[in-house]
This record gives C-alpha cells, structure tokens and sequence, in this order.
C-alpha cells in the first residue's frame, strides 16, 4: 500500500515522501476506518484525503467544505495537477451542478467537494451513488467549544446513519481537547484513528507591538510590505469600517491593496479575492471572513490591527502566511481598548464564560514577556522545552527598570479623578493635554495634571498596560471601563512596594523593520535565478488564467534554482513538480534555467520525453495530447519513435490485441491503396505504431 501511495504521490503532486504521519492516516483510511486529523494549516491535511480518494479503485470522495472559495481553491488545484475532482455551489448555475452529479455518478470524478447545506438536502441522491470516502474539512465548525460553530454542521451526524459502511475523516488545523472530543462524539466516528501533529511552524516569526494607532501603524506595514515587493501579506481587521479604512489608508501609501469583509456584495468579493491570489493586490485587508482554506503559497506575513478574540482564531489566521515552509513573519498589535471590546462581544455571546475564558488566554499571549510560541503550542497541549529563537520576547528580551515613579503619577492621577477616568483620560492628565472633556470635569487643576508630559502617549499606553497587566491597576468593565487601583497598586502608591516595568521600545522596534530599495539585484545566483523563475511563472499564470502558486509554489521555484534542472527528467525530480505539471509547464522553465546557466534554451528530445512521462503515469491518447495542446495523431508519431528506440514495450496499452492483428494483416496482404484505407478506418498515426511494432518484434527474433 505505501508503494501505491507514494508513486500517486510522486506523479500528481510532485512530492517524494509523506510528512509525519500522512501515510498512517491514509493506510487507516484506506482500511476503511474513521479518522481525526488535528495539523497545522499548510502541514499536509488535504493529501490525507486526497491519496486514499486516488487509490480507491471506484467511486468518489465526497469533501465537506463551509466555504465557495475553499471549494474552488481546492479544485483548481487538483485540475492542475491532472486529479478529476469538481465542486457543487451555488455560483454555478443548477445544470452545471447536475452535470457534475452525473459525471461523479458515472465515476469520472474521484474528489467531489460540496457544502454542508448541499449535502444533507441532497443526501438520498449522494446516498444512490459510489461513495469512497467522506473529508469533513474545517471540522472544528462541528463544535460548540471550537470558535466557529455553525450549527448546520452539527446536522453531519447524518453521514454515519446514511452511509454505515464509509469512512469519515474529520480535519481542522485548530482544535483543543475539548473540541477534539467534541468533534467525534457529535460525528458519531466509531474508534477513530487520531493524528495530533505538531502545532508549531518554526518558520513563521511572531511579534507583539502596542499598537500606536493608526497612522504609525500603516507606515509599519508599508515597510513590511516593501521588505516583500514580490509577495503578499494581510491584515486583519476587527470590523468591516477598520478593513475599509486600512484599504484606503494604505492604497494612498503607495500599496495595492483590496478590501474583503462579509458585508461586501458576493461579487466584489469575488473580485477582491481574484486580484489577491492573482498577484494584482499585494494587500488584502479583512475581516475574518477571509482566508479559510485559501491555499496561496507567498503570503509571507500577517498583521492583525486589534487583537482576536481568541487563540485558536489568531493560530489559525496566521498561518496563512508561509504554508510553502519559507520565513513568514506574523505581527499583532495590541491595545487595553481591543480586550474591553471584546470582553463585551464574549459577554453577549451564547457561552459568555467559555469565550470570556478564550479571551483571557489571548490577552495573556498579547501581554507575554516569555516565548510566545510556547505559550500557543502550550494552549494546544504541546509541550516545547525550550524558547524558540523566532519570537519578539526571544530575540528582544525586555529591559527591565524601576517603573514605581511613574506607577504613583498614574496612580495618584487614578485616585485624583475618583476613580472616574478611562485609560485615554489619564494618559491626557498625565500629559496635561487640554481637552474639552478635561477641563470640563475640572481634571486640568489637578496636581498630577502634566506631570508626565515628559512621555508620549504611546509610551504611557505602554506603561499603563503594564500596570494592568501586573496587576496594580484593574479596568472596571462593570462601570464604564474606568480605572481602579488594586491593593497592590495601593501599597505601591504609598511607596511600600517597587514595580519593576519592561522598557517601551515599540515604536523604536517598528522602525526596524526594513524597507525594500527598489528592485535590489540580489549577488546569490540562487536568488537571482528564484527572481527570475517567479516572473516566468507570472507569465504562466497569466496565460493559463490561474493564480501564480496552482502553477508552482514558491517552495517549489527555490528548489529549482537550487537544483537548477536542465532536461524533463532532472525537473521531475524538484519537489511539488508532479507528471501533469512537468510536461505542462516544464518547457517554459527549463528554457529560462538552460539560458540562466549558459546553456541552449532548448533541450533535444524533450517533447518525445514528456510524452513518455505521461504514458507511463497511465494517461491515454487523448489525455497526453490535451495535456501537451498536440494532435492525437502527433501523440502516435512520438508512440511510434519511442518504440523504434526501445523505450514503449507495454503495446497492449496503445492498441489492442485484435486492431494489432487486423491492421497487420492488411500491411501484410500489402494491397494497393492500403495506408489511405487504414487511415481512413483507424486514428491517423496508428498505422505508423503498428510498423513500429512489427519492427520491434523483428528486432527482438533477431537477438534471440
């Protein structure tokens, strides 16, 4: 069986080995048990479902998707790499979806994703058909724990009644205990096997900066966008207004960006989201009703302007940068005002003590003066032993200081006011800003008015955030968000404790970030060559009307100008060129690496080789000259060279046993006018593999 798996593997996707337990599920499946898959997204799930719906020798998988774009992100993929699969929704009209039904009916379709809606309307006709194999994607949407329950996915119960003898493999990438006991019970899986892989991506950098508002904020993503001028990037907004406003905020800072949130009309949606994987929009700024299960290979950072809600949503929308294994860099800004916020959301929501738990967890990730990334493999029960080097708190480790004076001025400015002040009216005491609403309540005679004027208002953001943090000052939500003193931060107050605050460097810090210069022509031929491959796969997917990365990845670019493969066969070795995609694009490619590296642009014999590759990957006539945009007749003239060169023996695949015998025979009999005849009655070229095969045998009496 993992002969099997791995050649399917090889031949449509390019790939040489499975991942960490990949092969385990796929075997466990295949032997028709139920399954949990519980990996990070971009560390493997869909090749899970995908190689046992490959190997099952009829019927197909049935892929339960919450999202049209998931769906068609996923099918077009698997089209490129040569995989029959097809999506039902409700952007196509009614007799598309029926012929899809048909086709997967007939057993001309092995991958068939469809809606959780879609499929229990129509779950007697699904029941009448050859299932596989059923991939409930996204399943932590199953789960009143996780954090997007949709209650129609409490309905796949259905599944286990409608189809006993089926495997059911459920898939999510952000999952804690709770939710994964959850999803097999509300599933009803019967003894599944689990795979909890790891949760961590090494490769995405984390950072945590107070967030300074908005104006220094869009010239730090600007420069984050220019560090990455061939990339893209998105940030995350917590309302439709934010992602509109940063749309706007950053296209007049030079950028091309895109808005998408839920409230836009499906088809500026659609335009948004085809620009952004296109590589036409280098930004889209969202909500989070963007992202899930997009598969785009370069998004190489993700910025969230207010904080999520919980950590399971920031894990899972951050990793949406660097699915392709390369540096990604993921930067969250943070602020007192998003926790108020969104201890209100959590308040009015259905399980207001399991989201206000959820959010307590977030913040203290936010708040975070360790390793970050043990902090969220923590939440996920994954122990990690030591820091991870590629977080803030691990390349910057805070300085500390005595910070009890300026505890007392805010203190003092807390206990002046009556304990009536919010965080932004003290930050104005301290500063001595004089504003309507502080002279009005009288707080501008104050002693402690502008005794802080020394500091900025975002260093003082900083530092009282601190102070909350640690507890010397409490927000009280149930009285208008207004600060309190603790008993700790009284003692501090009357100098009977010290409080020790971490330096504020977090505009300094932002300022780092490096800004591109221009298009740099980089010394390393690797990166030079990497350049030069991405604007030969912009041309590519501009012509096919696809998105750069269904071409190729970005992973899979670097690894050939590593490798820098100069014939079919070196280039079917780089890893994520499957057979399809070699004979597709690999023309186009090798041409700009022979010319990289001095050679001619074009390589002898390489068409008569990638017909041989794809017929020993199986494909037919048919497919081979679709595939390689020839003539069927052209395809035989290469049959017929390959086997005068000893590289076809297997002739029962070309013609069959009787055809063989009667053209033979009508060569043999040799009567006038015989090619035009036979040619007339057979595919034009098959005439030309039949000599070749008489040839063949003659050769082969001749050395025995």
């Amino acid at each position: 069986m993992r002969t099997r798996a791995e050649a399917l593997l090889s031949r449509f996707y390019g790939y040489h080995s499975f991942r960490p337990g990949q092969f385990d599920v796929i075997e466990a499946v295949a032997s028709g048990r139920d399954a949990v898959v519980i990996m990070p997204t971009g560390g493997g799930k869909s090749i899970c479902y995908q190689i046992p719906a490959l190997m099952a020798s009829e019927g197909c998988a049935l892929v339960v998707s919450p999202l049209i774009a998931l769906m068609q992100d996923q099918t077009q993929g698997l089209i490129a790499n040569g995989i029959p699969a097809a999506a039902l929704h409700s952007n196509q009209n009614e007799g598309d979806n029926r012929s899809i039904m048909e086709a997967a009916a007939a057993g001309k379709i092995k991958l068939l994703y469809v809606s959780p809606e879609r499929l229990l309307a129509d779950i007697d006709w699904f029941s009448r058909i050859k299932v596989s194999l059923f991939a409930i994607d996204e399943a932590h949407c199953i789960s009143q724990w996780g954090h997007d329950f949709r209650p129609v996915y409490t309905e796949l119960s259905k599944v286990k009644e409608t189809f006993p003898g089926v495997p059911v493999m459920a898939l999510t990438a952000t999952a804690d205990r709770l939710t994964r006991s959850d999803i097999i019970a509300q599933l009803h899986l019967t003894d599944p096997y689990c795979l909890l892989s790891s949760f961590d991506r090494p490769n995405i950098s984390l950072s945590v900066y107070a967030n300074p508002g908005a104006r220094q904020r869009n010239q730090f993503i600007v420069r984050l966008a220019q560090k990455y001028p061939q990339d893209s990037g998105i940030v995350y907004c917590l309302s439709r207004k934010g992602a509109e406003e940063a749309t706007a905020a950053l296209s007049a800072l030079g950028l091309r960006a895109v808005c998408y949130h839920a409230g836009m009309s499906p088809n500026a949606r659609d335009a948004s989201l085809r620009t952004f994987l296109a590589g036409r929009a280098q930004v889209v700024c969202a909500t989070v009703a963007f992202g899930m299960g997009i598969d785009k290979s370069n998004i190489r950072w993700v910025v969230h302007v207010n904080m999520p809600g919980n950590i399971e949503s920031y894990y899972q929308e951050i990793g949406r940068a660097g699915r392709d294994g390369l540096p990604a860099e993921a930067v969250l800004f943070y602020s007192l005002q998003d926790v108020i916020l969104r201890r209100n959301f959590a308040e009015e929501s259905g399980q207001p003590l399991v989201n206000k738990e959820k959010l307590r967890r977030m913040q203290e990730y936010a708040e975070a003066r360790v390793c970050r990334r043990r902090i969220l493999l923590s939440y996920f029960s994954e122990e990690r032993l030591c820091d991870c080097g590629n977080c803030d708190n691990c390349r910057r480790p805070p300085q500390r200081f005595d910070g009890s004076v300026l505890a007392q001025k805010a203190l003092s400015g807390v206990m002046r006011t009556g304990m009536k002040a919010g965080i932004r009216m003290l930050i104005g005491i301290l500063r001595g800003v004089s504003r309507f609403d502080i002279r009005n309540a009288g707080y501008d005679r104050l002693p402690t008015f502008g005794c802080g004027s020394d500091l900025s208002e975002e260093e003082w953001l900083d530092y009282i955030t601190q102070m909350v943090q640690l507890g010397a000052m409490e927000i009280a939500y149930e009285d208008a968000n207004h600060l309190r003193p603790t008993p700790m931060g009284l003692r501090v107050l009357r100098g009977e404790e010290k409080l020790v605050l971490s330096l504020y460097t977090g505009t300094a810090e932002m300022r780092k970030t490096k800004k591109a210069k221009g298009r740099e022509v980089s010394s390393d031929p690797v990166q030079q060559l990497f350049e030069q491959l991405k604007a030969v796969r912009a041309d590519v997917a501009r012509m096919q009307n696809v998105p750069p990365y269904i071409v190729f990845t970005d992973a899979a670019l670097l690894d050939m100008a590593k490798r820098k493969p100069t014939t079919l066969t070196d280039f079917l070795a780089v890893s994520g060129v499957g057979e399809v995609k070699g004979v597709r694009y690999g023309k186009r490619f090798i041409s700009e690496i022979r010319k990289f590296t001095g050679l001619s642009a074009t390589e002898r014999g390489a068409t008569y080789r990638e017909t041989l590759v794809l017929f020993n990957a199986g494909c037919s006539v048919a497919e081979i000259a679709q595939t390689k945009n020839i003539r069927e007749s052209t395809v035989y003239a290469h049959f017929a060279n390959l086997i005068d060169n000893g590289l076809i023996t297997a002739f029962h695949r070309i013609i069959s046993a009787d055809d063989y015998r009667a053209i033979s025979a009508e060569l043999d009999n040799g009567a006038p006018g015989v090619f035009e005849k036979l040619n007339g009655r057979y595919p034009s070229g098959l005439v030309d593999v039949v000599n070749a095969i008489k040839r063949a045998v003659a050769r082969k009496k001749g050395e025995s």
